[in-house]
């Protein structure tokens, strides 16, 4: 490590493990690789260290008496506080001090303070349903401000947490986000109402969906092996999921929708509450509850009676199947 490296942690919580692996896919290099491409240095990382157990703790000793400087501390996973405020519920390996403690304090020194996943921005499914552990995010627990450091938190260069959510997040978001911190390049105004940057939050999931001229005609799949739009049906929030997934491919190749599995707004607080059902749509007078925020439901549905009184016959025959069965037509464009 170089004395004049952007230095960054990374420590993991009540977590799957599923957002340190879409970390390790970012680009064709890898993390480590490309973290050294902005000189950013790894003080530890639990997946990537070598260092583990006492050698571990050194680390976070030295991070948290001022003998180095910590940069960025990166948490993946809920923030479990229970039982009755133990945090026992995860303890430090080899110490005797709860995760959530350690992460409060490394928080309390660090220069930006990074949720990764939504778990650490949100909860995530550690605090779905009864919430056992006493889950939640490092500041919001779903819509709630507050979580573990508390809604008044700022790290030592003035920022919120800044959250990457998703679940997994697109590598991409948080090799942005990382190397936007390392070259000074990302304030509170380039983050959204909950903290996410605007990069990405300010897209939406249905941004580019392979599946989106089945959408424009109302030319809906009945079952996830079709090829039509998932929204009226299937449960797809793609229309108000905050992420340009759909832009950008996961590894220059496909997506949730692309694979047909219906996008779950996993980016957005709250997503995994069964209030939310999941591969199936809440209706209201058989009008899908999963509309944009800004489409006002008797404007769909005068839409929807138009785009299916114009939809042709092989858009609908096409979104009951689960492969092309009436290609386009081979002529090319009329002079």
């Amino acid at each position: 490590m170089r004395g004049t490296d952007f230095t960054l942690l990374w420590i993991q919580a009540g977590s799957c493990g599923g957002c340190a692996a879409s970390a390790g896919l970012i680009e064709d290099v890898g993390l480590t690789d490309w973290l050294r491409r902005f000189g950013i240095s790894l003080l530890w990382h639990p997946s990537l260290s070598r260092e583990n157990g006492a050698e571990a703790l050194r680390i976070f000793d030295t991070v948290l008496d001022g003998s180095v400087r910590l940069d960025c501390l990166v948490v993946e996973g809920a923030m479990l506080r229970g039982p009755g405020g133990s945090g026992k519920a995860q303890m430090l390996a080899g110490s005797s001090r709860p995760v959530a403690a350690m992460i409060a304090d490394l928080a309390a020194v660090s220069r930006y303070t990074v949720a990764v996943g939504s778990c650490a921005a949100f909860g995530g499914f550690p605090t779905a349903d009864v919430n056992p552990t006493d889950g939640t995010g490092l500041q919001w627990l779903a819509t709630d401000p507050g979580g573990l450091l508390g809604e008044g938190y700022l790290s030592a260069a003035g920022l919120p947490v800044i959250n990457v959510a998703g679940c997994a997040p697109h590598p991409g978001w948080i090799a942005e986000t990382l190397a936007a911190l390392a070259i000074g390049g990302l304030s509170a105004d380039e983050l959204d109402e909950f903290r996410r940057p605007r990069f990405f939050a300010d897209h939406l999931a249905h941004h580019g969906c392979s599946r989106n001229e089945f959408y424009e005609f109302k030319a809906a799949a009945e079952t996830p092996s079709e090829r039509g739009c998932l929204m009226e049906n299937l449960g797809c929030k793609a229309t108000q999921a905050p992420g340009d997934c759909n832009v950008r491919r996961w590894n220059g190749l496909g997506s949730c929708t692309d694979g047909g599995f219906a996008c779950v707004a996993c980016t957005s607080p709250g997503f995994e509450h069964k209030e939310v059902p999941f591969l199936e749509t809440a209706k209201v007078a058989g009008i899908p509850d999963g509309l944009p925020d800004d489409m006002p439901k008797a404007w769909y549905v005068a839409l929807a009676a138009l785009s299916r009184s114009a939809m042709p016959t092989r858009v609908r025959r096409n979104a009951r199947a689960d492969n092309v069965l009436v290609p386009p037509s081979g002529h090319g464009p009329k002079s």
